[in-house]
């Protein structure tokens, strides 16, 4: 698989490109990172160096993987966070053009926009901007669940509100949606649901809600799922596999400590994703 990645990169640390990158060509794909910043580290931790490279910058780099003759052979365009709509706009010209060269490339969005507790944390615009416009053009969308909220105009708190929401969101455009960070009134306690929807069903799998929230998280998960629903055809397969990399990821960086990702040391994980979670029939 071949995939165009417009995203931040840093670095010291796992987020954006940097997180995302790793992760697909681990699962033995080919990967060309388009960079939209380049900082010395995710703005977590409140104090960060480096550019923000302007939309012109960005798009210069896609039309000179286009002067190589190969950005039509791209399998997946992939974005995440979108800081700017003018960013916006090249990264769906991008899809344009990877699309008309290869009318079965997809692109998948993570349409990141905030969560819970902190509510929506990117720039005015950029929600609306996302959920009219950039939304609609995707084929698979990973939102968290406030993100799916605020897509679909819902405040969901069962299983069965986030499915409505989904359906909602689905008839927008992007045939495959994965929602992270499903909290709902239907769950055990201490635990937290991925949900998958697409055309042939829906399906969750629960895992126990950890007591950690690094920074770049989603990146990877966008990257999972893009892959293995690229490679296997299935969502309920690709959500196990996502699910089952990412949990064991973020069990390893609690246990170590550490504030990033233990993506390097986990790395046997991502490539070989472990046994034992498996996904339960939603419809």
């Amino acid at each position: 698989m071949k995939i165009l990645s417009i995203q931040s990169s840093v670095a010291y640390g796992y987020v954006g490109n940097s997180a995302a990158a790793f992760t697909l060509q681990r699962l033995g794909h080919e990967v060309w990172p388009v960079l939209t910043v380049h900082f010395s580290n995710h703005t977590g931790y409140g104090a960060w160096r480096g550019p923000l490279l302007a939309p012109a910058d960005v798009a210069e780099v896609i039309a000179g993987i286009e002067d190589r003759g190969v950005l039509g052979t791209a399998d997946a365009v992939l974005s995440g966070y979108q800081g700017d709509p003018q960013v916006g706009a090249v990264i769906l010209d991008a899809v344009e053009r990877v699309k008309a060269a290869n009318p079965d490339a997809v692109y998948c969005c993570d349409p990141v926009m905030g969560d819970v507790g902190r509510g929506l944390f990117v720039r005015e615009g950029i929600p609306e901007y996302m959920r009219d416009v950039v939304v609609p053009r995707a084929d698979i969308i990973t939102p968290n669940h406030f993100e799916l909220d605020y897509l679909s105009g819902r405040t969901t708190t069962t299983l069965g509100e986030v499915l409505a929401a989904v359906d909602v969101v689905r008839a927008t455009g992007p045939r495959h949606v994965l929602v992270t960070s499903v909290v709902h009134g239907d769950a055990e306690e201490g635990t937290v649901d991925v949900v998958a929807v697409s055309d042939e069903g829906a399906w969750a799998v629960t895992t126990p809600l950890l007591p950690i929230t690094p920074n770049g998280g989603g990146d990877v998960t966008a990257a999972l799922y893009l892959a293995h629903l690229w490679t296997t055809k299935s969502p309920a397969t690709a959500l196990e596999r996502t699910v089952s990399s990412i949990f064991a990821v973020l069990e390893a960086t609690l246990a170590s400590g550490s504030r990033e990702l233990e993506l390097v040391a986990a790395q046997d994980v991502i490539a070989n994703p472990p046994a034992g979670l498996t996904s339960r029939r939603l419809r």
